[in-house]
């Protein structure tokens, strides 16, 4: 599939985001790699601290500059950046005020830290500004630096005021930099070169968050990306084994009868009860996600799975995420 026959000609931000313990690093990861496939270059952002993608690309933890975590397929390049707020504070202030020197003794009396505690719009103003900064760069030819950026997001429940920066600045300034910034990057969240894109399990609570999310985004004019399913479980039994598992009607007998054809015979009647439970868990999951699954068709949003990785989640695993997305018109 080319480059042009996605889902998302166009768009050169993908903001990542999802309730906590979907995946969402992982997600925005694979995706970053999908988008870089055919020689494309794409940078990773990481916003909240955590070293994720240095852990996900078995690489060092990455220090505040941009640098080369993987290859993909075709030759194309992922960069990946970890946006440390300090850092981007200084910079911020040497950009803007002209204040580098004041920056790093602001940092010596912790006046960072309480800078971006009264003024949390700032923190989100200088992480997002970084992002934007990055999406817009420019080679001296005029081509684009980056192809794509993907910016591993804060979760679900704070995206939206995380994004609408001009909201959360308006108390601090009417006018000057910090307002001109903010504006800048409002121009680059709304316009269609961005999607918000939610990664969600198929339970209940991570689906519902993502209905939520969506409809906030949507009433405030940020654009509203796909929905990644991610580590969808397969269905183990046949439909009427999944029938009489979930309404505990196995043949206990029969169960203990084939344990014993697999040579445990001691032990018979033991195992035969704990693979009951299994399947009638497995049944009960598996009808989960049947129920979920339907909850997120009422979304007119393009969908994408992905499976769970038996394994978890290494540098093997990431590129077959990675293809699978890509097979499903995601990148």
């Amino acid at each position: 599939m080319s480059a042009k026959d996605t889902d998302w000609d166009g768009v050169r931000l993908h903001v990542v985001t999802g309730k906590g313990g979907t995946g969402k690093t992982t997600v925005a990861a694979a995706l970053a790699l999908a988008l870089a496939a055919g020689g494309r270059r794409v940078l990773l952002v990481e916003v909240e601290g955590r070293q994720g993608i240095a852990q996900l690309f078995d690489v060092p933890p990455l220090p505040y500059e941009e640098r080369r975590v993987a290859v993909a397929p075709d030759g194309g390049e992922v960069y990946a950046l970890a946006i440390d707020t300090e850092e981007a504070l200084i910079e911020y202030l040497e950009m803007f005020y002209n204040l580098k020197r004041a920056g790093k003794a602001m940092t010596k009396l912790g006046v960072v830290d309480f800078v971006t505690t009264i003024a949390p719009g700032l923190r989100d103003v200088i992480l997002t500004g970084k992002t934007s900064e990055a999406v817009r760069r420019k080679e001296k030819n005029g081509a684009f630096v980056y192809d794509a950026v993907v910016m591993d997001a804060p979760p679900t429940g704070r995206i939206t005021k995380f994004l609408n920066v001009n909201d959360e600045v308006s108390g601090l300034a009417k006018v000057g930099p910090v307002r001109n910034h903010a504006d800048t990057v409002m121009r680059v969240v709304r316009s269609p070169e961005t999607a918000v894109h939610f990664v969600t399990l198929l339970e209940e609570m991570p689906v519902q968050e993502t209905m939520d999310g969506i409809t906030e985004l949507r009433e405030v004019g940020l654009p509203v990306g796909g929905v990644f399913v991610n580590m969808e479980h397969p269905p183990l039994l046949a439909e009427d084994e999944l029938a009489a598992a979930a309404g505990e009607r196995l043949d206990l007998d029969e169960i203990v009868r084939g344990v014993k054809s697999a040579g445990l015979e001691d032990d018979a009647e033991r195992v035969a009860a704990v693979l009951a439970a299994e399947a009638v868990a497995h049944a009960r999951r598996t009808a989960l996600q049947r129920r979920e699954k339907e909850r997120l068709e009422r979304i007119e949003q393009p969908r994408y799975t992905l499976p769970l990785l038996s394994d978890g989640v290494d540098l093997a695993g990431l590129y077959d995420l990675a293809r699978a997305l890509r097979e499903q018109g995601a990148a």
